[in-house]
């Protein structure tokens, strides 16, 4: 089931616009800079913030609870879904037992940070599942 909500606002998206993207290339694809947020009401990702060091994160939110590693799988696979691509090209790299985490996707930088950017310059909708 996909929950709908209201589109940002233009002043919202303009200001998401300005922050550096929440990503950079890696050797063996796109580290994705993450801050998830484990037993949330909704499963859902969010628009990237600036953290208290200067860096941007994307802001993810998970319903499974951060036990056992049931966040980190509802995160990747939350990911996989949002993004359309496979669960087996996202891999933590960093950050496993924390809500700062750095994902490391596996495939080609260029077009992996065109298609994530072009995702969250559309703004993604909150996806339950």
């Amino acid at each position: 089931m996909t929950i709908r909500h209201a589109p940002q606002t233009r002043a919202a998206k303009t200001r998401a616009a300005k922050l550096p993207p929440p990503f950079a290339p890696a050797r063996d694809g796109l580290r994705v800079f993450l801050r998830v947020r484990p037993g949330a009401g909704r499963n859902a990702v969010g628009a990237p913030a600036v953290e208290a060091d200067g860096g941007t994160r994307l802001k993810v939110s998970v319903t499974a609870p951060a036990e056992g590693g049931k966040a980190n799988a509802a995160l990747i696979k939350l990911l996989a879904k949002e993004w359309r691509l496979p669960k087996s090209a996202f891999q933590i790299a960093a950050g496993a037992g924390g809500r700062r985490k750095t994902v490391l996707v596996h495939g080609p930088a260029d077009a992996l940070a065109a298609a994530i950017g072009a995702r969250l310059a559309a703004g993604t909708e909150p996806v339950d599942g």
